[in-house]
């Protein structure tokens, strides 16, 4: 499950010391090291989008990733808020 994360910590620190833009097509995951490419797909509608680590959570139990803004609304779940993904890692660091 994924979900997104935006107003709140635009312009905030991540957990990699870069400022947090809700617009670009980042995500947050508890353990892949940051600068990880991942391609996310939304299994409701089949979009994709191919976000960068660059923080740590989601702190919600059940949730694999938190996505920005940006990359939310590539995937079409702006509306549901959570999404069932599935997640391929492109590239390590």
């Amino acid at each position: 499950m994924a979900s997104f994360y935006a107003d709140d910590f635009h312009n905030k620190k991540t957990a990699n010391g870069e400022t947090f833009n809700m617009h670009g097509l980042t995500c947050a995951h508890k353990t892949l090291p940051f600068n990880t490419w991942l391609e996310v797909t939304n299994l409701a509608n089949g979009r994709t989008v191919i976000v960068r680590v660059n923080d740590r959570g989601p702190f919600v139990e059940g949730r694999m990733i938190d996505l920005s803004l940006g990359a939310a609304k590539e995937l079409g779940m702006v509306q549901t808020g959570v999404q069932e993904v599935e997640i391929e890692i492109l590239r390590l660091p």
